[in-house]
């Protein structure tokens, strides 16, 4: 019996043994600690997470709509249209015109009446008024306005001193900056939406014309001419365009830059008139798909196919095969942006362009030409010189290149459109547009009744000649 309990003493004193070696010097240790206070991530990526649940430091929409919803107007429009005539328009012998009605928006931009709103909400109009968000209505004088950028503007005479919405700096919006769209959407008065800015410089035309702020703050019929301001109520556009398939905002919607518009009704204000400073050059976004085909480097910017001649750029040293980087502080990636910054600049003003030529960074100073500089309006077309390079490039002695026709006669019989060269005028050689202001100053205003003999050269570089009696 005493054998069997010491040997169950001597297992159970083995086990203890074994087990405290085991804990000593074998297994790893492992401290729990509990701790009572919430858990917080240490990955947190951003601090916009922060601000997400910080409802403190969220956007304040309140004061800028309240600031802007007053001097945002109610436009309305009335015009004849020709609608389908009746039996009783046809037996009377009435016109088949009728008023129409069409509403849009503005913007009060100072004290004294002065509303801007886009060309298309006033276009036609055979009277125009407006109505404040208080209800009170004026009628509207249409002191200018400009289709190449849809800007329109207006006067109203009030007693009192009006709210108005002051200018911001379009170029200084970033995207994803926050901002409101306000206008008058279906009729409805007054109405805010906010979004963000989706894009700038952005083209809808397909011709690198336009230079358009997107956002996706909602805009319908009736936005037209409103304003988007930015979280301080400054005026960093105005609304003008949608895209969609239904004729309803599906997501994006356009604004003329603040700059632009600015500029714009500055001009109408002094000058009766748009002052467009053209800058002088052809070309286009650079690609590097362009760069591959033409085997040359790619850099990101505005490609130089040709120089004007006499122009601005040509006189201060820009060469084709230039990429634009820079105009003064607004950097260039695409066509767009060099034609919104230009927009904003008239005849005479001086820009300095950053440009890269084989690899190299140069800084030129570019006095900007008038658009009459270098072309002429002749019977119903806009001419100008042909360039140097032009010349090289297509083994053309001389003429002048057709920028734009209004000319559907010449248009219909013989095709003269964009990109023909006019090289002769009754047995007169045509070498540029002073030969055409001669023969203008020649003819005075039967100028085209005196044309015999025209000769040209079409797309396909055939040359033509036409006597027309």
């Amino acid at each position: 019996m005493k054998k069997i309990l010491s040997l169950v003493l001597i297992s159970a004193l083995g086990g203890v043994l074994t087990l405290g070696a085991y804990k000593l010097f074998l297994e790893k240790e492992n401290t729990v600690i509990i701790d009572n206070t919430q858990a917080t991530p240490a990955f947190l990526p951003t601090n916009n997470l922060n601000t997400l649940y910080n409802t403190t430091e969220a956007p304040d929409f309140v004061s800028a709509a309240e600031n802007t919803v007053n001097a945002v107007v109610h436009v309305k429009n009335v015009s004849m249209s020709s609608g389908p005539m009746t039996f009783e328009d046809f037996f009377s012998g009435r016109s088949s015109q009728r008023p129409q009605l069409g509403t849009g928006s503005g913007v009060i931009i100072n004290a004294d009446g002065y509303i801007i709103t886009n060309n298309h909400v006033i276009k036609n109009a055979q009277k125009l008024s407006v109505t404040m968000n208080n209800n009170k209505t004026y009628d509207a004088e249409l002191i200018g306005a400009d289709a190449k950028t849809d800007i329109a503007l207006l006067k109203i005479e009030a007693d009192e001193e009006l709210p108005f919405v002051t200018f911001g700096d379009s170029d200084n919006a970033k995207i994803g900056e926050w901002v409101l769209a306000v206008g008058n959407p279906f009729n409805l008065t007054s109405t805010v939406t906010a979004g963000i800015i989706s894009a700038k410089a952005r083209d809808i035309s397909g011709r690198s014309e336009q230079s358009f702020i997107q956002t996706d703050a909602a805009v319908n019929p009736g936005n037209s001419g409103g304003a988007l301001v930015n979280t301080n109520g400054e005026l960093v556009g105005i609304n003008t365009a949608i895209t969609s398939q239904t004729g309803s905002y599906i997501g994006y919607s356009f604004a003329v830059p603040s700059n632009i518009a600015r500029k714009v009704i500055e001009d109408i204000m002094e000058y009766g008139n748009v002052q467009n400073g053209v800058l002088g050059i052809k070309g286009g976004t650079f690609t590097s798909e362009f760069a591959e085909k033409e085997n040359i480097e790619y850099s990101e910017g505005v490609y130089v196919n040709e120089v004007i001649k006499n122009s601005g750029a040509e006189k201060a040293g820009i060469k084709p095969k230039d990429v634009i980087k820079r105009l003064d502080n607004i950097e260039i990636s695409k066509f767009e942006d060099l034609s919104g910054y230009i927009r904003t600049k008239r005849p005479n003003d001086i820009v300095n362009v950053e440009l890269e030529r084989n690899g190299e960074i140069k800084t030129l100073t570019v006095k900007l030409s008038n658009t009459n500089a270098f072309t002429i309006n002749f019977i119903k077309m806009e001419l100008q010189d042909l360039s140097d390079s032009f010349k090289e490039e297509y083994d053309v002695e001389y003429g002048v290149m057709v920028k734009e026709t209004k000319n559907k006669w010449l248009y219909s019989n013989l095709g003269i459109s964009e990109g023909y060269i006019i090289t002769g005028i009754n047995d007169k050689k045509i070498e540029s547009i002073e030969d055409i202001s001669e023969l203008k100053e020649k003819y005075g205003d039967d100028v085209l009744d005196n044309i015999e003999k025209l000769e040209y050269i079409n797309r396909r570089l055939e040359k033509k000649e036409v006597i027309f009696r």
